[in-house]
C-alpha cells in the first residue's frame, strides 16, 4: 500500500491496524531503562491530582513533563 493510501485511509477514520508490520516495528532512541527516584510526599501528592484530572498515570505525567522540560532546555541551549 502506497503512503497515500494510508494517509486516505487513516484519514476517513479506518482501521490501519491490519496494513502496519507490527512485529518489524521499532522506537528509536527509546530504549527503556528503569531507574528509581525518591519524591516528598507532598510534590506525589500534587503529581497524583494532576494525573487523575487529565486522566493519565503517575509516570506519564512525569515522562511527559521531563521530555518537555528537556526539549525546552535543548531548544534554548
Amino acid at each position: 500500500m502506497k503512503a497515500s493510501e494510508f494517509d486516505k485511509k487513516f484519514d476517513s477514520d479506518e482501521d490501519v491496524i491490519d496494513e502496519l508490520e507490527l512485529e518489524k516495528s521499532k522506537r528509536p532512541m527509546r530504549k527503556q531503562k528503569r531507574v528509581n527516584v525518591d519524591f516528598p510526599e507532598w510534590m506525589l501528592d500534587s503529581l497524583d491530582e494532576e494525573a487523575a484530572r487529565i486522566g493519565v498515570t503517575r509516570q506519564s505525567i512525569i515522562k511527559v513533563w521531563l521530555a518537555e522540560r528537556l526539549e525546552q532546555i535543548q531548544r534554548n541551549a
